[in-house]
């Protein structure tokens, strides 16, 4: 099978590339300076030349508060982009696996979120990615995958952040009153694998990441598994704070949680664990520094 893969200096992007190298896949990974995603052209242009069977698009503008006053750039990446990739993919036969993400939803939930619940964004960031769903659902053949709270030992996210605040602070406020799934993105990796090898109905899937938690619950996990890692590791004191005491320039869903039954029931093992996956991650940062 020939999977081409874009977004590849971002988080999902680099654990799909870890993943592939396992296997016996034809594969090229793109990023911005291989592959300019709002190029039409060139889109049109790379997909032509490789004939993948399977485009797997993980690149995204994730800034979520510079979004709102970066619209352009957003819907460029996030939107317009998207239709790019689901028309050159067409034009191959190619199926197209499209990341999208919580932000699609408001957030006034009480219970996981399916697939057929009500789409509200609260921001441009989700606006855009509720937009580049619905130019990935153009192609023959596509999968939109939604997640959440993505982290691994790649890039820049909220796991890095804390343990990098960690290390110069003995005190630390984290949020408190947002409920959401961790997910590492080397799990995603290996079910967006996994949805590239099966044949399985277009259409929206959710991808999560295991139990679900608030921002300080998930801090305090991630500061539990380092205090065990590293003998140099000194653990700060986690006060729980409200959304309203940290205010951001874009609105965040309150909760953030996905039901991932449809996609269990095309794909074995696709289901995340982040509890699992911490330790390891936790060890791999520490080893970058």
């Amino acid at each position: 099978m020939k999977i081409l893969v874009t977004g590849a200096d971002g988080q999902l992007g680099r654990c799909l590339q870890d993943q592939l190298a396992q296997t016996k896949h034809t594969w090229i990974a793109c990023n911005r300076d291989s592959l300019n995603i709002t190029d039409a052209m060139a889109v049109n242009a790379k997909v032509n030349d490789f004939k993948p069977d399977v485009i797997i698009n993980a690149a995204a503008y994730t800034a979520v508060d510079k979004a709102e006053n970066d619209k352009e750039n957003a819907w460029a990446i996030n939107a317009h982009a998207v239709g790019y990739l689901a028309a050159a993919a067409n034009l191959v036969g190619a199926r197209l696996l499209h990341v999208s993400t919580d932000y699609v939803f408001d957030g006034s939930a009480t219970s996981p979120y399916k697939e057929s619940d009500p789409v509200c964004p609260l921001g441009v960031y989700g606006a855009s990615k509720l937009a580049g769903e619905q130019a990935a659902a153009t192609a023959d053949r596509f999968c939109i995958i939604r997640t959440a709270w993505v982290f691994s030992e790649y890039g820049n996210n909220f796991l890095k952040t804390m343990l990098r605040l960690a290390a110069s602070r003995d005190k630390l406020s984290v949020v408190a009153d947002q409920v959401g799934t961790p997910t590492y993105a080397g799990d995603l990796a290996v079910a967006l694998l996994a949805m590239a090898e099966e044949e399985i109905p277009s259409g929206v899937y959710h991808f999560s990441g295991g139990r679900s938690c608030s921002w300080h619950e998930f801090a305090e996990a991630i500061f539990g598994e380092a205090q065990k890692q590293l003998s140099s590791f000194t653990r700060p004191t986690v006060q729980p704070i409200g959304t309203s005491d940290y205010p951001t320039p874009a609105k965040r869903p309150a909760y953030s949680v996905l039901d991932d039954s449809s996609l269990r029931q095309y794909v074995a093992g696709a289901a995340g664990d982040w509890q699992a996956a911490l330790p390891l991650v936790i060890k791999r940062v520490a080893t970058q520094d």
